[in-house]
């Protein structure tokens, strides 16, 4: 079952959450009125290949089963350390995080969300989808640039120090709905966990076989979530890093140079363009042994001149 799993799975990163808690957040986040069936199945179009179908959520994005759980496990925190102000979720997308995230926090009490996505850089279905979100807590802005911009503009946001006292003087703190907020990570580290269960349950797989991932990837969270599953020991064998025409990132896995001074492309999977992958850094994190010193030297260079090499 897909919710137990989840709750076990999470546990050991959420010390401060009872199994009683963990599990009631997990049954309604996954609730079968969300999720038409299983929330994460497997199909198999052909002997030896998989697909790992993660648009059963509310708005038939992937980002649903992370934007399901985190406002129950966000709401349940404040509530636990007495918090007086409600949460303002800011959030930079491409299409599918905005409406996942406004479908998860509509309406959720002591919360408020605003999504910021890059005009003409999303689908029309997606821009439609936020647009005419419903909702008393939520709200939508189009900027003008690309995600990278949006993004960007978020994270300056969070490191003014003036914005958090005067959002705190109105009684709200601002939190994240993106993946640089561990609570949005977290619960894609589950369905990796899931897939090679559900795999070795019908025999496809041996007790201990390592399975390979393909993962479309943009923000560089999803793949990153494998990383993780495997280092908790989960049974990984190759992580594939599938991108599109804003190929940053595979050229990064393959040359060691990260350089974002390129041409940006507009592409059919919007979600996947991306120059500046903001997750990439905690993978260089932890290859670095914690050299928070040397990753932040990096950073600093792709900020100055846009490129680094490790």
């Amino acid at each position: 079952d897909y919710r137990a799993r989840a709750a076990l799975v999470m546990a050991p990163f959420l010390t401060d959450f009872s199994g009683e808690e963990l599990r009631g957040c997990v049954a309604d986040a996954y609730a079968e009125q969300k999720f038409s069936g299983p929330p994460a199945p497997l199909s198999s179009p052909e002997s030896g290949v998989w697909f790992l179908e993660l648009w059963h959520g509310p708005t038939c994005a992937f980002k649903d089963m992370a934007l399901q759980l985190l406002p129950r496990l966000l709401t349940l925190s404040l509530g636990k350390i007495r918090s007086q102000k409600g949460a303002l979720i800011l959030v930079a997308t491409s299409g599918d995080t905005g409406k996942a995230a406004l479908e998860g926090f509509r309406d959720v009490k002591g919360t408020r969300v605003a999504v910021f996505y890059p005009q003409n850089g999303v689908s029309a279905l997606q821009e439609r989808q936020m647009r005419t979100q419903r909702g008393g807590n939520v709200s939508v802005w189009a900027v003008r640039g690309n995600f990278d911009d949006a993004q960007t503009g978020v994270k300056k946001i969070f490191a003014d120090g003036h914005i958090r006292e005067e959002t705190g003087k109105r009684g709200w703190m601002l939190s994240s709905a993106n993946s640089i907020n561990w609570g949005r990570l977290l619960p894609q580290i589950v369905y990796y966990f899931s897939a090679w269960c559900d795999l070795a349950a019908s025999g496809a797989v041996r007790p201990g076989e390592p399975v390979d991932f393909c993962v479309p990837t943009g923000n560089f969270g999803d793949i990153l979530a494998a990383y993780y599953a495997k280092k908790m020991g989960l049974p990984v064998g190759r992580l594939v890093c599938a991108s599109n025409a804003n190929n940053v990132l595979t050229e990064f896995l393959k040359t060691g140079v990260y350089d974002r001074n390129r041409r940006f492309y507009t592409t059919i999977s919007p979600s996947m363009d991306i120059l500046v992958s903001s997750n990439l850094e905690r993978l260089l994190f932890d290859l670095t042994g914690g050299d928070g010193g040397r990753v932040a030297g990096w950073m600093a260079e792709l900020a100055r001149s846009g490129r680094y090499r490790v």
